[in-house]
């Protein structure tokens, strides 16, 4: 046998060696593979739209076999280009939605991995299995939440609750699942493949055994573990406030200015209106606790506020309930609204009774 064949039979225990990377780079250079990924990407496109509803926003997608088996043969390098060329081709031919451009990078990491732990490799159920956990923890979970935050916010204009438990049991419980079909798929696929010299190596070890079944188990305890402590620290540190509607808000802002006025005499109820700036609990208490800012109304300014929204736009609506309305920025930036003081608000999370109001004058920053 030649040199040249041996080197392109040569499987590597792990992607981290400069001979595994110029392979990988090689292939896009090799005519047999740019074809094949071709047929990959055509499949990917035509399989993406068959799915299988979850809930919102949730669906089991199963491209991700052909996505697999296509990084298994063409390695890195090119996997992340069809990801790349697959995703935009989806959204152009079967939209969901705007089209939102960091999505891809999901598309892209998913594919990498696959490619990291299947290419060049000996092909075993932990290799699988390892593969399928990696894309659903740490792609479907951790890279999603900040691209889907951003969506919300830049596009549809909402907030994103970040820790999504439907996607997260999703994720978590099917992939073992996932990961035996993927196996059964890869025995069915591996020989066809290795007969047409796209891979070398055998398939004689994609079985789920006891000590697979630990391996699942371990990883699921170390995935629950890991999205549990992440809910508790992001619930303990999220403003509930970041959550709430335009009516939430103004409702909640209402309720906060009464509680502040009855507990504050010296402050008129006509001209004051209060903003919560933040609204924090912690698992396991019934409590939460507000930080309110208080203003008094300018009335110059808010007669001529008014007045200017109207030469602008002459459906604006302008009035004391536009103040009330209020989050913190839009308030500390609106010249209506004189800073008065500070309040802290403990009220109780289920029936929103307050518990306690103090109130100390505002001092602003030199």
């Amino acid at each position: 046998m030649s040199k040249t064949n041996q080197l392109d039979q040569t499987l590597f225990k792990t992607p981290f060696s400069r001979e595994y990377w110029k392979m990988a780079a090689a292939e896009l250079k090799n005519p047999r593979i740019l074809v094949f990924a071709a047929i990959m990407i055509a499949l990917r496109v035509a399989m993406k739209p068959l799915s299988i509803p979850i809930a919102a926003d949730l669906f089991i997608n199963t491209a991700f076999f052909v996505n697999a088996f296509g990084a298994m043969v063409y390695g890195p390098v090119v996997a992340m280009v069809s990801a790349a060329v697959t995703d935009t081709l989806g959204c152009m031919l079967f939209p969901v939605g705007p089209y939102f451009f960091p999505f891809i990078l999901t598309e892209i990491t998913g594919s990498l991995i696959f490619a990291l732990f299947l290419y060049r490799a000996e092909l075993t159920a932990t290799r699988v299995l390892l593969s399928r956990f990696c894309i659903c923890f740490f792609v479907n979970i951790v890279l999603n939440a900040p691209i889907m935050a951003l969506f919300y916010q830049m596009v549809l204009g909402k907030s994103y609750l970040w820790f999504q438990l439907p996607r997260v049991i999703k994720n978590l419980a099917l992939f073992p699942l996932e990961s035996v079909v993927l196996m059964a798929f890869l025995r069915v696929t591996n020989p066809i493949a290795r007969r047409a010299g796209l891979s070398f190596s055998q398939d004689d070890q994609l079985h789920f055994n006891r000590r697979l079944g630990v391996l699942t188990a371990c990883l699921l305890v170390v995935g629950s573990g890991l999205v549990t402590g992440y809910a508790i620290y992001n619930y303990n540190t999220t403003s509930l406030s970041s959550a709430w509607t335009g009516e939430q808000r103004y409702s909640q802002n209402c309720l906060m200015n009464a509680a502040i006025l009855n507990a504050d005499q010296t402050l008129s109820g006509e001209d004051t209106v209060s903003i919560v700036e933040s609204a924090y609990s912690k698992v396991g208490q019934e409590d939460a606790t507000y930080t309110v800012a208080v203003y008094q109304v300018d009335a110059a300014a808010f007669a001529a506020n008014a007045q200017a929204a109207k030469a602008e736009d002459p459906d604006a609506d302008y009035t004391m309930d536009t103040l009330r309305g209020y989050s913190k920025t839009p308030a500390s930036k609106d010249t209506s609204l004189v800073r008065m003081a500070t309040a802290t608000v403990v009220a109780d999370k289920k029936t929103g009774e307050i518990k306690s109001v103090s109130v100390e004058p505002f001092q602003p920053e030199e």
